[in-house]
């Protein structure tokens, strides 16, 4: 299935002669998704928005949930989003990362390609580290602690002492630390790349085999991890984070992403009548059987187990199976829908496409700031419906502030070649 993928970007990437945007590098970059005739590819430039809008979501309902609960309300539901979204998307996110890596690399050369990198993803991890990211956990300071010794004094603590929390911008910081490793393997072992594009793109006619070799692959490097580090540690270093136990996921993800946009041969699966699009009822099939184990899982160490917040070894390891499976399965199946699907017309995913890298950047401030306002207010007669209202505001208005404030900022010269 990888396979298919990796034909399929290749195919966009091929036929329209030209780089097309880093899903969320790109964001970075704040570029437009384009061919080399200058043609907007509409699938990639939607599926970028429209995981842009998952992390907002997500990012809406964590304290209205059963584990993430930081308020009186809260929705069983929302712990059904939390695990969808948890479960693919930053890996999905460095896939598509991945794709465009190594055609820049060859048109560019290392040096102009890690200036540009330090550029649309160092200088944002820097900006939302020091400023965007004390600022939102400021929030949550005051909650827990009332207004203390003031917003200075806690962006010192901060920054010499911390915990330096960098929020959902750690995925600026590890996807500059994989294109530094990228540029890094282009100089010294350009042909293991290679090698990887041309594995997964061996049989485009049967995207089920590329698929295969992608999940038996997610699996060897996820769940040794998983099984040692557990499912909650994160490793961290100052403002740099990521997740123990997904580093090599992450790192498997980015680097089938680069070797696809490697190879440079037929990828007419990245069409929209190619065999991965054409195939989307089996990935989403697929999609729906693992995220089915995954829930299951869930209500079982809830409701079963002595002690949920210790599961037994044996629970971990098939927990681990079911997500790495399910993020494969989803991330495939997300890619082929919008090939399918989301590839001409006009969309409402449109409007938010310039602004995206923005939003991603600049929301979490809105959100831990309306989360702060709302704490402990009752909205209607119910917990439920109160847990409701609270994500629906937090959304409506964080998605609001930072797409204004994304606007804003790009109108100031130099800030839009950024965001």
């Amino acid at each position: 299935m990888l396979n298919r993928l990796i034909r399929i970007n290749i195919r966009a990437i091929q036929h329209a002669g030209a780089r097309m945007a880093v899903i969320v590098s790109s964001l970075a970059e704040g570029k437009r998704t384009v061919t080399a005739a200058g043609a907007r590819n509409a699938a990639f430039d939607r599926m970028r928005t429209f995981i842009i809008l998952l992390v907002l979501i997500h990012h809406s309902v964590i304290p209205y949930t059963y584990y993430g609960q930081t308020d009186r309300q809260w929705f069983l539901f929302f712990d059904a989003v939390v695990t969808f979204n948890d479960s693919f998307f930053m890996a999905a996110m460095f896939l598509l990362s991945g794709l465009f890596t190594w055609p820049s690399l060859q048109r560019k050369g290392v040096a102009t390609f890690l200036r540009g990198r330090w550029l649309r993803l160092g200088l944002p991890f820097a900006f939302g580290a020091v400023c965007l990211m004390p600022l939102a956990y400021y929030a949550v300071e005051l909650r827990h602690s009332g207004s203390g010794a003031g917003f200075i004094a806690f962006w010192w603590k901060t920054v010499t002492v911390g915990p330096w929390e960098s929020g959902p911008i750690w995925f600026l910081g590890v996807l500059l630390a994989f294109d530094m490793l990228a540029a890094v393997v282009y100089l010294v072992a350009p042909g293991s790349v290679e090698a990887i594009g041309h594995v997964a793109t061996a049989k485009l006619e049967n995207p089920a085999y590329a698929f295969c070799m992608f999940l038996a692959a997610s699996l060897v490097v996820y769940m040794p991890l998983d099984h040692h580090f557990g499912i909650a540690q994160w490793f961290t270093l100052g403002p740099l984070a990521v997740q123990s136990d997904r580093i090599l996921l992450y790192l498997l993800y980015f680097f089938v992403g680069v070797g696809i946009g490697a190879v440079h041969a037929d990828s007419s699966l990245l069409s929209p009548g190619g065999e991965l699009a054409r195939r989307w009822p089996l990935w989403l099939a697929a999609t729906i059987v693992t995220y089915a184990g995954l829930i299951g899982l869930i209500y079982y160490k809830r409701e079963f187990l002595p002690d949920p917040n210790n599961p037994p070894q044996g629970w971990d390891n098939v927990h681990a199976f079911f997500f790495a499976s399910f993020s494969a399965a989803q991330t495939i199946n997300l890619l082929a829908l919008f090939l399918k699907f989301e590839n001409s017309g006009s969309s409402i995913l449109d409007r938010l496409r310039e602004s995206s890298f923005g939003i991603f950047l600049i929301h979490y401030v809105p959100v831990l700031w309306l989360q702060y306002a709302l704490f402990g207010i009752t909205l209607a007669p119910n917990s439920q419906a109160t847990a409701i209202l609270k994500a629906l505001i937090v959304f409506v208005l964080a998605l609001a502030s930072s797409w204004l404030a994304t606007l804003a900022l790009r109108r100031i010269p130099g800030i839009k070649h950024v965001l």
